[in-house]
């Protein structure tokens, strides 16, 4: 059964997809460089789905090991987590294993494996989808006039991050899934 925070992450990673098509439908050859805008954002919208996915699985996690009761523990490892995450703002690698690993003891990255995909590739292409996200957020990277420059993010690289996204999510629901059986 999926988790809350999956089902969440399901919904929102639509906004992505759904800037995708948009670009799709407005492409012409060459695409105009406004519409290189939808692609950015794109991928902007789907690192920040995955950071609330980690955000809420962590969440979820947590309260079914401390509960959800009022005793001193189990506040205190709501709380403490609560002000954690109010730090965590990029789904980067050295984010996220810390966090599962403080507060569930384990490291998820490891669990990041399917098809082709090793936990080492996954945590390094997490981390240049992180790193991209916030160029991308922070210096824009918007297309400049002249000559024609490689764009920040490709279409078929979008839909490859994506995927990617996507994976890592299944990956960590199946990890944490496991430890709750």
């Amino acid at each position: 059964m999926p988790s809350k925070a999956s089902l969440t992450f399901d919904h929102a990673i639509q906004d992505a997809v759904d800037l995708v098509n948009h670009f799709d439908k407005l492409n012409t050859q060459p695409p105009p460089p406004e519409n290189e805008v939808l692609k950015r954002a794109s991928l902007v919208m789907a690192l920040a789905a995955l950071e609330t996915y980690f955000e809420d699985r962590l969440v979820e996690a947590v309260e079914t090991v401390a509960g959800t009761g009022e005793g001193h523990l189990s506040k205190f490892m709501r709380d403490s987590l609560a002000n954690d995450l109010k730090y965590f703002h990029t789904p980067s690698t050295d984010r996220v294993r810390p966090l599962f690993q403080k507060y569930l003891g384990i490291d998820i990255t490891e669990g990041w494996k399917w098809n082709m995909m090793e936990p080492s590739a996954a945590r390094s292409e997490l981390n240049a989808l992180a790193k991209k996200r916030g160029d991308i957020a922070h210096r824009s990277w918007r297309p400049s006039s002249g000559a024609p420059t490689k764009h920040a993010v490709s279409r078929d690289d979008l839909r490859r991050h994506i995927h990617f996204i996507r994976q890592v999510v299944l990956a960590t629901d199946a990890v944490l899934t496991g430890l709750a059986a």
